[in-house]
């Protein structure tokens, strides 16, 4: 073989290494980016798994009307967050004597809302969206007199499953299936306007 031929085969090879010398540099910097992302990745799911545990939700109430109804899930759970007037407030005292629990004496809820209106805030009531009796999601009938429970129906909750019925603070009404009134969650209000649902704040607030 001349020399231009063992040249030129010479160059052949020296080609061929760069190129896969390239191509192994450019798979292993891949592979190392890869690795070097995981720990994000392993970030993102840790913190969608602290939701999932139950960590804490914040709610914007800057946009919440009087009588309007949000949901969110906090713990895989409905929570029902709604604003009340201060008459919608006053007029609760008026259904103690239809109640199961009207001091929620045997309800679960934290101290802070073991009150009549079952809350920290008279016009905020935040409840655990689920039914005491079998866990159905209770429906808002928030008008009184409401065509399809009576003349008497104050305002309130029912379950479209077994017909539990529950009033403006979530307490269960007399010959409702459930025998208990609807959970309170831990909460508590940074500012004006954000919820904090399952921090009660008490590092900052106490039971306030």
């Amino acid at each position: 073989m001349t020399d231009a031929g063992s040249k030129a085969d010479d160059a052949g090879v020296d080609s061929d290494r760069r190129k896969f010398l390239t191509i192994a540099t450019g798979a292993t910097a891949a592979v190392g980016a890869a690795f070097a992302a995981s720990p994000f990745v392993a970030s993102w799911q840790l913190s969608e798994r602290a939701k999932a545990l139950g960590a804490p939700v914040s709610v914007d109430l800057g946009k919440l009307e009087m009588g309007q109804m949000i949901t969110v899930v906090w713990r895989k759970q409905p929570i029902y967050i709604f604003k009340r007037s201060a008459a919608v407030v006053a007029a609760l005292v008026r259904n103690d004597d239809r109640l199961k629990d009207p001091k929620s004496a045997d309800s679960d809820q934290p101290a802070y809302a073991t009150n009549e209106q079952r809350s920290r805030r008279d016009d905020i009531a935040v409840l655990i969206g689920t039914c005491t009796h079998l866990g159905c999601l209770p429906k808002q009938h928030f008008e009184p007199g409401d065509v399809e429970l009576g003349a008497d129906w104050p305002g309130g909750f029912r379950c479209p499953c077994h017909g539990s019925r529950f009033d403006m603070a979530g307490r269960v009404f007399n010959g409702s299936p459930a025998s208990v009134n609807l959970r309170v969650p831990p909460y508590s209000f940074p500012n004006e306007t954000t919820l904090l649902i399952g921090d009660d704040g008490s590092a900052v607030q106490g039971a306030a």
